[in-house]
């Protein structure tokens, strides 16, 4: 696993081995971070399940401006810290350890990108993205990017939130979505 693009790109993350994580691909990177060329330089971006910390670690060596990392497991969140501390990046990466529907309950800042990869063994996309919309973390024109199963039926719309694009990679879908 390592970061592809920008400043830290080539540089290889920490290795793990976890049953509950599982990396978004070097391919799908790429078509996030293409699409959001010209969008991440000095964006605020939120990561939810952020797993490794690898999408926060591509958007930081890329130029957002700040990342806030939503995790929940302790032994995720150490492999952000121990990648955090090797590429030496700062402040400007916080990480909060939290269930992301308390966290998108109530927390009030919001983001210019989202990065939402749920884990893999459970069909959620759906919810979270339902939350994502009645929470405050989008401001006018947030790009919210989420990984889903390809069986996984997930809307075009929800509220202001609409489908920009969809794509399949095999077993899953990337949907991109505008918030307006």
């Amino acid at each position: 696993m390592r970061v592809i693009g920008g400043k830290y790109g080539g540089r290889k993350l920490v290795a793990f081995k976890a049953s509950h994580i599982r990396p978004t691909t070097d391919r799908v990177k790429e078509v996030i971070f293409n699409k959001l060329q010209f969008s991440i330089e000095g964006a605020d971006v939120l990561d939810l399940f952020s797993g490794t910390g690898s999408l926060a670690f591509e958007a930081l060596s890329r130029g957002a401006n700040r990342v806030q990392a939503v995790e929940l497991s302790q032994s995720s969140i150490q492999i952000i810290k121990k990648n955090q501390s090797m590429l030496k990046v700062g402040d400007e990466l916080q990480i909060a350890r939290s269930d992301i529907y308390k966290f998108l309950k109530h927390h009030t800042d919001s983001y210019d990108i989202i990065l939402v990869d749920p884990p893999f063994t459970k069909a959620m996309a759906d919810e979270v993205l339902l939350a994502l919309s009645q929470s405050q973390c989008l401001r006018k024109q947030s790009e919210v990017f989420i990984e889903s199963g390809a069986k996984e039926p997930i809307q075009d719309a929800y509220g202001s939130l609409v489908l920009e694009k969809r794509q399949s990679f095999g077993d899953k879908f990337l949907s991109h979505y505008i918030f307006s």
